[in-house]
């Protein structure tokens, strides 16, 4: 399938604002996640030790707060593209979003497995399903960000470089992301696994973020650790400054320790509370301003 096409669809998708759906989504309600059953976002997962594993097909959690302020977010958990890290890195999140107003999203997205457009095709029909349903989540597609961690941060930040203006969310949260898939810094595993057999130089760079990066790529907060032994912290560092080039609104915050995939693990990260103060005052700015 043709990057473009992914684009392209997920445009439409959001400007129609009630593209067409082939079943319909399970009911939901307030506070409690529900999985969605939309185009092809339908799977029975296998959890092993909190992962998600041999995603095949794709599925998606939403968690709707009691007072939604209008604000969603779709989370794509980390695991190198080679698994999905669905709780530490996904739904443990749901109820501090939650209080703080956020419809929140849990994406276990297709791994690519060598074919790039199969994670990305997830994110633009998670998007999508969101639009659908719209009114009845209490969910504004104009103030809808994505979050990523480790390799989900990677695609969370293709998807705020879009070349289609409409595919770009209105916001990026990135932790300890791998950000380039250039060799000097990327993480080698999860670039063979995005990019397979059609590996090139060209390839490299088009899904490199920081060489993508741009005056339309949206808001963003880095969040990582100043030890992470796993995805060189330059992944983070060098999208910041090419954002912040191009005038971008960024922040980023390296913490002393902490290594790489903590997530929502207290134990594994002394920061933890420092985490999510800066966290939270970040989207009561962007409820603000959006």
């Amino acid at each position: 399938m043709a990057d473009g096409y992914i684009e392209s669809r997920m445009a439409d998708h959001i400007a129609s604002g009630s593209a067409r759906r082939t079943a319909a989504p399970m009911g939901i309600r307030k506070g409690v996640a529900a999985a969605l059953n939309a185009l092809s976002l339908v799977s029975v997962t296998t959890f092993a030790q909190g992962r998600v594993v041999d995603v095949q097909s794709p599925s998606m959690r939403v968690f709707v707060p009691s007072k939604p302020s209008g604000m969603a977010l779709v989370a794509c958990p980390g695991g190198g593209y080679s698994k999905v890290a669905a709780d530490h890195e996904g739904y443990d999140w749901a109820p501090f979003f939650n209080s703080l107003g956020v419809t929140y999203a849990v994406l276990d997205y297709t791994l690519p497995d060598g074919d790039r457009s199969r994670p990305l095709t997830d994110v633009a029909d998670a998007f999508r399903v969101l639009a659908d349903n719209a009114e009845e989540w209490h969910v504004d597609i104009s103030r809808t960000g994505i979050m990523g961690f480790s390799a989900g941060g990677h695609l969370a930040s293709i998807m705020a470089n879009a070349a289609v203006p409409e595919c770009r969310p209105a916001f990026q949260i990135l932790f300890y992301p791998v950000v380039s898939l250039m060799p000097e810094i990327t993480h080698p595993g999860t670039a063979a696994q995005f990019l397979g057999d059609a590996d090139s130089p060209e390839l490299r760079a088009r899904y490199s973020s920081e060489l993508q990066a741009s005056p339309s790529t949206p808001p963003a907060l880095l969040l990582l650790s100043a030890d992470d032994k796993v995805v060189d912290p330059l992944n983070s560092i060098n999208y910041f400054l090419a954002m912040r080039r191009h005038g971008v609104d960024a922040s980023l915050h390296i913490y002393p320790s902490g290594g790489h995939g903590w997530g929502y693990r207290r134990d594994q990260m002394a920061s933890h509370n420092a985490v999510m103060v800066e966290l939270a005052a970040w989207i009561r700015k962007r409820q603000e301003k959006l």
